[in-house]
């Protein structure tokens, strides 16, 4: 196993648009930063990028409200017409108070606003404009990762990462909301400690291990940095799990 990990953001992607071949600008940045992928190489994608390209994009003028929207932005303070979008992104309520709403979204992550917001999105429009995650990251990464493979001759594994807030813990985090070509969880249950103590539950999350580390480059502001290779990496276990193998079932969820 490697002992080194390395990162490498690739500067000058062009601001995306809908319908951007993702592909094509990250090969065509790849050459230009000069970084050659390898076997074993990920790359972490910000899911506004992903969004974009499949235009996710929604003009809060185009959104009608109903009663259950209204209701509940008079609860939390917030833009009925936001409420509307987050409520249509979500499949359940966990907790709401003044300024803030946390969901169940349609796939199965637990987040605030459904992962809605307006950060580095061009406003320049009529409307305020607001970005929906991808309707289903796993699909997109997927799809991702099997044109790169097809570029570059080998498999490319690839993480989308946003930044979410954890429970009892300020701050933000990368989080992996979709993957595809290498297992989202390493199994160590079996191997040995230094001791020699049989591991029985060790499990990492090596998908979000990779999306968190490549969030600390991405920025959050005016960075421009959202496609980052990963080096280094230990894959391990079948690559076939996307990142809902990372959701806990709600049978083993003790806190709802």
């Amino acid at each position: 196993m490697s002992a080194e990990i390395s990162l490498t953001a690739l500067d000058g992607l062009p601001l995306i648009t809908a319908d951007d071949d993702l592909v094509a600008l990250v090969v065509s940045a790849s050459t230009a930063n000069g970084f050659i992928p390898r076997p074993g190489d990920v790359l972490v994608l910000a899911q506004k990028i992903v969004s974009k390209v499949e235009g996710r994009q929604v003009c809060l003028n185009d959104v009608q409200p109903d009663p259950d929207a209204m209701l509940l932005a008079e609860k939390t303070g917030k833009d009925p017409r936001l409420v509307a979008l987050i409520l249509s992104e979500s499949v359940a309520v966990i907790r709401s108070r003044p300024g803030l709403i946390i969901v169940e979204h349609k796939t199965g992550h637990i987040l605030a606003n459904a992962g809605i917001d307006a950060s580095n999105i061009n406003q320049d429009g009529p409307g305020a404009t607001v970005l929906l995650w991808p309707g289903d990251p796993d699909a997109s990464a997927r799809a991702l990762s099997g044109a790169l493979s097809d570029h570059y001759g080998f498999r490319v594994p690839v993480v989308i990462n946003d930044s979410i807030g954890r429970a009892w813990r300020m701050g933000t985090v990368g989080h992996a909301i979709g993957v595809a070509g290498l297992d989202p969880l390493w199994n160590q249950v079996g191997e040995r400690d230094l001791y020699g103590n049989e591991l029985r539950v060790t499990e990492p999350a090596t998908a979000d291990g990779i999306a968190a580390a490549a969030a600390l480059l991405q920025g959050e502001a005016a960075e421009g940095r959202p496609a980052i290779w990963v080096r280094g990496c230990p894959l391990a276990g079948s690559p076939g799990r996307g990142a809902k193998a990372l959701l806990r079932p709600h049978a083993a969820d003790m806190f709802r």
